[in-house]
């Protein structure tokens, strides 16, 4: 629910997809003369720190919907680095675990905590809060450029624990050697944008194709393949996540399975074809 700001207020942004403790912190809030703008999912949240200004964010770790917390947080450290961003858990062995998280938070909170303790930790987390400097932010594309080797270990260590693609001995040369030439064409892809949908050939793709049905490969172990190199690739986007560029960053994930699903048709359509077609 997005609200006016009024010039003078802190202006908080309270996440939690649970709506009575969401609407019941935010009345509460309101209360204590904070101005609230509360979400109910990560899409939401993503959309309020785009748009708006915030002096303090407010956020549950875990969300049943896309993402979590630690995008929440991600984010808006990227697009308002100055705001104070406090993260909940209802898990308090958590807290002691959370290295990597404090990195973005600036502090871990156990639910449940008392209210006036809450209130009292906002207002002295807002009066002594320092100006940082905004973190340079990566391009998704950038990132998969950079990282295209680790993305491609990634990918081969799941291959090798996959029982029916492991049923065909070959090397890890003649596994991967596909994956650096579609990586590439998705790194060009996501530099020289295009509607999502957009047909284009991939050499890559159709290359593969005509190598996997020369390894007696079957369609099944192809999609699987392709199923594989999505999740590697958004690994590497996790892993990156305290530098990526949130601005363009759901578009750039949408790219990115539209891409990957073109090459997947286009190495079946390869794969599927005669060997006197595929020549000609």
């Amino acid at each position: 629910m997005a609200e006016t700001f009024n010039e003078g207020q802190s202006r908080i942004l309270l996440v939690d997809d649970d709506d009575v403790v969401r609407e019941t912190i935010s009345e509460i809030l309101r209360l204590e003369h904070f101005q609230v703008t509360s979400a109910a999912n990560v899409t939401e949240a993503l959309h309020f720190i785009d748009t708006q200004s915030f002096d303090l964010l407010l956020s549950d770790l875990h969300m049943p919907s896309a993402g979590d917390g630690f995008t929440v947080i991600s984010a808006m450290r990227h697009k308002h680095p100055n705001a104070i961003t406090l993260l909940f858990t209802g898990f308090p062995a958590l807290k002691e675990a959370m290295d990597a998280i404090l990195l973005q938070a600036d502090e871990i909170l156990v639910k449940p905590m008392p209210i006036p303790k809450m209130i009292s930790l906002i207002r002295e987390r807002l009066e002594r809060r320092e100006k940082r400097i905004s973190p340079v932010a990566d391009r998704v594309a950038t990132i998969l450029e950079r990282d295209a080797l680790p993305t491609i270990a990634n990918w081969l260590d799941a291959v090798k624990t996959d029982e029916e693609l492991t049923l065909i001995p070959l090397s890890d040369e003649e596994r991967t050697g596909h994956l650096p030439q579609l990586i590439r064409e998705l790194v060009e892809r996501l530099r020289v944008p295009r509607s999502l949908g957009t047909k284009q050939p991939s050499e890559g793709a159709i290359k593969h194709g005509t190598i996997r049905r020369s390894q007696a490969y079957s369609i099944p172990m192809i999609i699987e393949e392709s199923r594989i190199l999505q999740v590697s690739l958004f690994n590497t986007l996790q892993t990156n996540l305290s530098t990526v560029d949130f601005s363009l960053l759901l578009l750039d994930v949408m790219t990115i399975a539209d891409e990957v699903d073109s090459q997947l048709k286009q190495t079946i359509v390869s794969f599927s074809a005669s060997p006197e077609k595929v020549a000609a």
